[in-house]
């Protein structure tokens, strides 16, 4: 409990005709106010009444106190709300971070060991499937993830293997059911990723495979994903094993080629990559692409 604070207060009243002031003074120790009368007789002798009155401080400052309180609780679960996840990847995420190097490196052997996990958390995200009112960060989240986690679980279903491209028709299998629908990993990335028009998804989607921009070690989530892909652009590019920069010549990802118009949209292909290179890359640049290591990427 605050200790109550020390209020003085002057009010001066001047009566016409008797020449009467009158003082207020009030302390509000705890439940007492003050009331100090000063008059003026006649021969100029001043008399002094004073009056006390209970009041009732400490209990109304403990309901404005209270008051605070559940106001300070109320706003602090709105926030909470407002940035909770719609969708827990949390199980994704501990897969990752346990089976999957810093580098990208994909330990499919551990994977193998929790796949009874992995494909729990498949059959989740068909019961809560992305919604109206999601937002874009929510819905880049949980397709990434999705098409991420499909592709382990593809490559399980096969191993050993050397090569996604070892597997019949890879991309094209429908072996996941989200809600009503069976999925394969063509559609995703097509129909779904891609008409999200955001080119920085070509970061955050991996194919199994060398070559492929290296598979994140965390889930993404929609709090983080947006800073998640700027560093995945970032580190993709400036990667001297999948792309060879300098300011007149340059050697790129097949990527760069496959899906070239989703990084022409607001520009030429230089001027994406200069977004994110670490050397400024001339418009007259020679251009030329990279051979594509299928070999998986364990």
């Amino acid at each position: 409990m605050k200790k109550a604070f020390l209020l003085l207060t002057f009010t001066f009243v001047l009566i016409a005709c008797g020449g009467t002031q009158k003082v207020v003074s009030t302390t509000n120790s705890s439940e007492i106010s003050e009331t100090v009368n000063i008059a003026v007789d006649s021969t100029g002798n001043t008399i002094i009444v004073k009056e006390e009155t209970e009041v009732d401080t400490v209990e109304e400052e403990t309901e404005i106190l209270v008051e605070e309180s559940i106001d300070e609780e109320i706003e602090v679960i709105t926030e909470t709300i407002n940035t909770t996840e719609v969708f827990n990847h949390s199980v994704w995420n501990s897969l990752l971070i346990d089976n999957v190097s810093l580098n990208g490196n994909v330990n499919y052997e551990g994977f193998r060991q929790n796949k009874g996990q992995l494909r729990d958390y498949i059959a989740s995200l068909g019961t809560n499937m992305p919604a109206e009112n999601w937002t874009q960060e929510d819905k880049l989240a949980y397709w990434m993830n999705a098409y991420n986690a499909m592709t382990v679980d593809l490559i399980l279903r096969n191993l050993p293997l050397k090569s996604i491209k070892d597997i019949d028709k890879p991309w094209n299998q429908r072996l996941w059911k989200l809600g009503a629908k069976w999925y394969n990993l063509d559609e995703i990335e097509h129909q779904i990723l891609r008409k999200m028009n955001d080119p920085r998804i070509h970061f955050g989607i991996n194919c199994a495979s060398f070559s492929c921009p290296p598979l994140l070690n965390e889930a993404f989530t929609s709090a983080t994903v947006d800073t998640q892909l700027e560093s995945l652009a970032k580190r993709f590019i400036n990667d001297p094993q999948r792309n060879s920069i300098s300011a007149n010549k340059i050697q790129l990802s097949k990527v760069f080629s496959w899906f070239g118009k989703d990084f022409k949209k607001n520009g030429s292909l230089i001027d994406y990559l200069n977004k994110y290179a670490d050397v400024a890359i001339s418009n007259k640049a020679k251009k030329s692409y990279k051979e594509y290591n299928w070999n998986l990427n364990n």
